[in-house]
């Protein structure tokens, strides 16, 4: 056991040396063009930004991108795109707002990413420190293509925002427990109110069927009599000594209830 654990150790401290051994080293070329960004980024751009995001000595809201180029090349020396250079003053501008006022520009570190050369320039600023980040084009040119201001959190302000978001998370999955118990307990009044509404339908009283069964009786109640009627008509026409009943007439009949002695 103790050797294989030796052997996984010496694996891992074989692969470590060969990643740090990984990094190529830069070519003499290469290191001037990361030299020439480095001081081009900071004694350059980063000024340029700061100069018109605090002077506003020409403001450039209204100018043409080609006018922003043309502007930089003939006052500075320096070749920009007007659209790059606008985006980053504008970045710079809002970083200004919590950086406060300039104080000083730090030290410029660049690295080489492919077609591009990123170089990162520390700013001091009187409230919040900021890093300003210049890409060049990786070429003897050194062409702007990008640029921004990015504010710098303290660690004070970083706790603070985790402390928010914690609170916010939280209350978020309290308000949702909560309003999913309210639901569940709904439930139970569901079963109460289909048996009101079940017994309101039952408490309906149903309308009677049609009274068929008087009608048959006055029906047969009616033959009956006429058939009493013909039985007395005829009975009087034969104490009379008729042929036929045809001259006798009953109007009513009427039940007369003897008492008994």
């Amino acid at each position: 056991m103790k050797k294989f654990f030796a052997l996984v150790c010496m694996i891992t401290c074989i692969f470590g040396l060969t990643a740090c051994g990984d990094e190529t080293a830069l070519t003499e070329y290469e290191a001037v063009k990361v030299a020439g960004a480095e001081k081009k980024a900071a004694d350059v751009i980063v000024p340029l930004f700061e100069m018109y995001a605090e002077n506003d000595t020409t403001p450039l809201e209204e100018y043409t991108p080609e006018e922003i180029a043309h502007l930089i090349s003939e006052k500075y020396d320096v070749e920009v795109d007007g659209n790059v250079f606008r985006s980053g003053l504008e970045s710079y501008s809002s970083a200004l707002e919590s950086m406060g006022e300039f104080v000083d520009i730090g030290q410029a570190e660049a690295a080489i990413h492919d077609k591009q050369i990123v170089v990162t320039v520390q700013v001091q600023g009187r409230d919040k420190n900021a890093e300003a980040e210049v890409i060049f084009s990786n070429d003897v040119f050194l062409n702007l293509e990008s640029a921004a201001m990015n504010p710098v959190s303290s660690m004070g302000e970083l706790m603070g925002k985790a402390a928010l978001n914690t609170v916010i998370g939280m209350g978020t999955v309290f308000v949702v427990l909560i309003l999913i118990s309210w639901i569940i307990a709904c439930f139970g009044f569901i079963p109460n109110i289909q048996a009101k509404f079940s017994k309101k339908k039952e408490a309906k009283p149903s309308l009677p069927a049609p009274a068929a069964v008087p009608a048959v009786q006055a029906q047969e109640d009616e033959s009956d009599d006429q058939e009493l009627i013909a039985v007395i008509a005829a009975a009087i026409a034969a104490s009379e000594g008729a042929a036929s009943t045809d001259g006798f007439v009953v109007r009513s009949i009427r039940k007369v209830n003897r008492a008994r002695r």
